[in-house]
């Protein structure tokens, strides 16, 4: 048998998603006459196009999936070596690798990303949503569909039920309000109606590149982001979807109609019926008027917690992800958060030396400022991939480092029904209990904007539309200015705020 290969490198980067490609590239930046490692399973990457700082702590940016080539053509010293990570043994700094290589390094960042937790494995007529390629399938299924349920409510259900076309879409959610991870039940009242309205018309047409594989991933390989799958036979390849995963795909089916979406609240899936099995279930009797009855045969049928059963073309599980640890656990001694995630200090170390995590595989578990909180999120993908590379290199050249500003207050732009929507802070009070008041304004179709106040200091808000007030309500967050005298009219639109705390 032919001796292993082994390559040793200062620094080694697992993962192709956006936390690995940062810590990649800013590792890259501060050490240009060193070779930096990133591995990856398949031939795409995220990168980061397009960034702006919009204000202190919020930023823009644009996601972009591209092929490991190009980050080697940026920086001449980065070499991606496309393969799965067989295993870890930390203590022997290596990593053994699916072709037979082995990577010894000096500081090993771990980048692997979440897993899809799809409500039920194994099921054709169950389709998770993770990468270009599942949202490829996706548009594939739903050119042939009438109805499909959605299952979920976070941010790829939210994205989701707006864009599709043509198709009646079940929304099935847990809460009692849509888009519950991400604002109370006054922003969903505000969004609902805009589920009943034809989408607006493109400003203009998707010209990015896009790129796709031609191959899948075997049982047990791992996908760009470097983790390692179960063996399901469905493997997702690529890492994450960039927060405009649909723009540039058509997303329609065979119906005339433009937008149809029935919410159902406060309910789960409790079983899936077989067409055959749906005939024989004594469960499945619904009345008349239920919009789930139906004459002929779907290809299958979902029974909700609330007693409802709807026939389907397919069902879309958009039910979140669960840090994906799991690869590098064994033969190691990681500390592992109650979420799964691995725990990291203040300078994204895990408890294994010289192996440091980034993004949604670990758990920040320093003493957070008050006005932060981690959520699996892009942009936090991205300061923790840049932050954990800055770590690296200190600690390699034993230079102090000071948490980044970043991390002083939660701050996410994005994208719900085509508002633009900007989370501050403790924007949905997250902590408080029931210490805190709230100041709202709302302007139907145009703004929403949601204050969150304890003892006349501002703690988080809620900006769905063209306010404008993001970077004062940020100073004002940051600041905690005593704001007591100004009680109701804070929010008062005809006070020009701005002027005040700008």
């Amino acid at each position: 048998m032919a001796d292993k290969i082994a390559k040793r490198s200062k620094f080694v980067v697992v993962g192709g998603g956006i936390a690995g490609v940062t810590c990649t590239e800013q590792l890259a930046s501060q050490f240009p006459s060193d070779e930096i490692v990133l591995l990856t399973a398949a031939p795409l990457i995220k990168a980061v196009t397009n960034f702006k700082q919009v204000s202190k702590t919020l930023e823009d940016f644009d996601v972009e999936e591209q092929p490991s080539s190009i980050l080697e053509e940026k920086y001449p010293n980065v070499k991606v070596i496309q393969s799965a990570v067989r295993q870890l043994q930390a203590k022997e700094h290596k990593l053994q690798m699916e072709n037979g290589e082995e990577v010894h390094y000096e500081k090993l960042c771990l980048c692997s990303g979440g897993r899809p937790k799809l409500f039920i494995q194994d099921n054709p007529h169950v389709l998770g949503i993770r990468d270009i390629d599942s949202a490829k399938e996706f548009q594939k299924r739903l050119s042939e569909a009438r109805r499909i349920v959605v299952i979920g409510n976070g941010g790829i259900a939210l994205e989701l039920v707006y864009e599709v076309e043509g198709c009646e879409v079940i929304w099935a959610v847990k809460d009692k309000a849509i888009g519950n991870t991400f604002f109370d039940a006054g922003a969903a009242q505000f969004l609902i109606p805009t589920l009943d309205t034809d989408k607006p018309e493109r400003d203009a047409p998707y010209k990015r590149t896009r790129y796709t594989t031609d191959r899948a991933v075997p049982p047990g390989t791992s996908s760009t982001d470097g983790r390692v799958q179960d063996q399901n036979p469905k493997v997702e390849l690529g890492s994450a979807l960039g927060p405009d995963w649909h723009q540039g795909i058509k997303l329609r089916g065979v119906q005339e109609v433009s937008h149809s979406v029935h919410v159902e609240y406060q309910c789960e899936v409790q079983k899936i019926y077989t067409p055959e099995d749906f005939l024989l279930s004594q469960q499945a009797r619904q009345p008349s008027s239920d919009p789930s009855s139906d004459t002929g045969l779907w290809p299958v049928y979902i029974q909700l917690t609330n007693g409802k059963t709807y026939g389907c073309d397919f069902i879309v599980s958009a039910t979140g992800v669960r840090p994906n640890s799991g690869p590098f656990l064994s033969g190691n001694s990681f500390a592992v958060a109650d979420d799964s995630g691995l725990r990291v200090d203040d300078h994204m170390r895990t408890s294994e030396p010289d192996v440091y995590a980034a993004g949604d595989v670990c758990t920040a578990c320093w003493e957070p400022s008050p006005m932060w909180q981690q959520m699996r999120l892009w942009t936090q993908a991205r300061q923790m991939g840049w932050y954990a590379a800055r770590c690296m290199a200190a600690d390699l050249l034993d230079e102090p480092i000071e948490l980044d500003f970043c991390f002083e207050l939660f701050a996410h732009m994005t994208k719900f029904f085509n508002y633009k929507v900007v989370l501050l802070g403790k924007f949905n009070a997250q902590g408080l209990g029931q210490d805190h008041d709230l100041l709202m304004r709302c302007t139907k179709g145009r703004e929403y904007v949601k204050v969150v106040m304890r003892e006349g200091h501002m703690m988080g808000a809620v900006l769905i539309g063209e306010t404008d007030l993001e970077e004062t309500f940020e100073n004002l967050i940051l600041n905690q200015m005593d704001l007591s005298a100004y009680g109701v009219d804070l929010l008062n639109p005809s006070i020009d705020i701005e002027d005040y705390f700008d």
